[in-house]
């Protein structure tokens, strides 16, 4: 299966394919239980796939990415936390690191749940090692008191 991307580890966003397919040769080589099944998300990766074949990349970089994204997608946050008292009604945050895809919206729902009393400063951690991932949520914009 061919997929393709767009590199986004440096301002050149080389185009890139990645060719994926079953372990040990194509599709038509493998029996019926693989008819169906498709790489692209880790499970099938996982499951007896491999990258064969990354063109179009300019520099390492693009290779990495692509190796990322179809075996283990990981992406950054960034949202708002409810500030009490504060001369804005929101704070702007973010995580401290990428976290896999998959877990976006259990992190969203922690950080729906935050509610902190002003003032709270850029830099301040909110939520720190959350749900266990390795990464903080930070404030990124300090809101004063009123």
């Amino acid at each position: 299966m061919l997929r393709t991307f767009t590199c986004i580890m440096c301002p050149r966003g080389c185009g890139l394919e990645a060719v994926v397919e079953p372990e040990g040769g194509s599709r038509e080589d493998k029996g019926q239980e693989d008819k169906g099944r498709e790489c692209g998300l880790p499970e099938a990766c996982a499951a007896g796939f491999r990258i064969s074949r990354i063109t179009g990349n300019a520099c390492p970089k693009g290779e990495q990415y692509v190796r990322q994204e179809i075996e283990n997608p990981m992406r950054n946050i960034a949202t708002s936390i409810l500030v009490d008292g504060g001369e804005l009604p929101l704070a702007s945050v973010r995580l401290t690191g990428p976290v896999p895809k998959g877990s976006i919206f259990d992190v969203m729902k922690e950080i729906r749940q935050v509610r902190r009393p002003a003032p709270v400063t850029e830099g301040q951690v909110v939520i720190p090692d959350v749900l266990g991932l390795g990464v903080d949520v930070i404030v990124t914009k300090t809101v004063e008191s009123v």
